[in-house]
């Protein structure tokens, strides 16, 4: 399945990797047709921390302050 959003967004994001879990879901799945129904215009979808941050695009700045106080929370 072709989906250059989202190897694009893999390739921003893995400099991060070492500070959190990347879980990719596949919306196609059965399984999975929650998000399906939600985000299927939307792909990719970033969610941190059980929580909606961003979609198409990363948006490194959001994504870096978001992480930034989460990792202060956690500390």
């Amino acid at each position: 399945k072709l989906c250059p959003l989202c190897d694009e967004a893999k390739e921003v994001l893995e400099p991060y990797k070492r500070r959190f879990v990347l879980q990719e879901v596949d919306i196609t799945l059965p399984e999975n047709s929650a998000w399906y129904d939600k985000y299927k215009y939307d792909i990719p979808v970033f969610h941190l921390n059980g929580k909606f941050l961003m979609k198409h695009r990363v948006d490194i700045q959001k994504f870096e302050d978001r992480l930034r106080k989460l990792e202060l929370l956690i500390e």
